[in-house]
């Protein structure tokens, strides 16, 4: 074998092998994407924890408080626990790219509302004010949390 016969098979051997690690990768990334999308039942179950949390404040019960909020965060490491054992992963919320600007648009949305009803129920004395942020809320946590998987996901997949 001379050295240009080596050569000339050494490139195109190396093209052959980058070229089958490239469709490994995009296989991976595939099966990756495939995963990360939760259930649907995942984000009701983040919206029904939202809204309860919230609405419970309208009622003048601290204990009540007091186990609304240890059955949102119990329930939001329930979702955070069930979903690395499904996935086999957990992404950060504050990822760059579409999904950070996601978040960010709905935490800005979710101030604005929850001082709304706070105003509202404290100021103007609406005593239900809280429990219709909860549920708009609820509901605003539910569809960004599956909007933003979605981005997550079409990342993922390198279709934008």
């Amino acid at each position: 074998m001379t050295g240009g016969e080596s050569r000339a098979e050494g490139p195109a051997a190396d093209r052959e092998a980058a070229a089958a690690q490239l469709a490994a990768l995009r296989s991976d990334r595939a099966a990756l994407a495939a995963r990360a999308m939760q259930p649907w039942w995942y984000d009701v179950t983040l919206g029904l924890l939202t809204f309860g949390v919230l609405a419970q404040s309208s009622l003048d019960w601290a204990w009540l408080s007091t186990l609304s909020w240890f059955a949102f965060l119990g329930g939001c490491l329930g979702l955070m626990t069930w979903y690395r054992r499904h996935a086999g992963f957990q992404v950060g919320s504050l990822r760059s790219g579409r999904t950070q600007r996601a978040l960010w648009m709905w935490l800005a949305v979710a101030v604005v509302v929850f001082l709304g009803a706070i105003w509202l129920q404290n100021v103007q004395e609406m005593p239900g004010a809280m429990v219709v942020a909860g549920a708009v809320l609820g509901v605003g946590a539910a569809v960004t949390s599956r909007w933003w998987t979605r981005l997550y996901v079409a990342e993922l997949r390198g279709e934008w």
